[in-house]
């Protein structure tokens, strides 16, 4: 996370900000947020040019919520 500019840095901050409130499904509004095929998992992007996306899931039965990638497009692992 480090490596990202500070305007993508408080846009994911805001992100966790939404799961810790809402839930998984929380971002709904967020750019191209999706549940991800066949598992409990999401992802949105956290800039309009697509680079950086962020994606979470939740363990079934689980109430946390693990956040397992932000990081370029290109590196996604959907």
């Amino acid at each position: 996370m480090e490596k990202m500019p500070a305007a993508v840095q408080v846009s994911f901050s805001l992100l966790v900000q939404v799961l810790k409130t809402h839930g998984p499904t929380g971002p709904y509004q967020w750019m191209n947020y999706g549940k991800l095929k066949g598992k409990q998992a999401y992802h949105c992007h956290l800039t309009k040019n697509h680079k950086w996306v962020a994606c979470w899931c939740i363990e079934k039965g689980a109430l946390q919520i693990e956040v397992y990638y932000v990081g370029s497009h290109q590196g996604a692992p959907y």
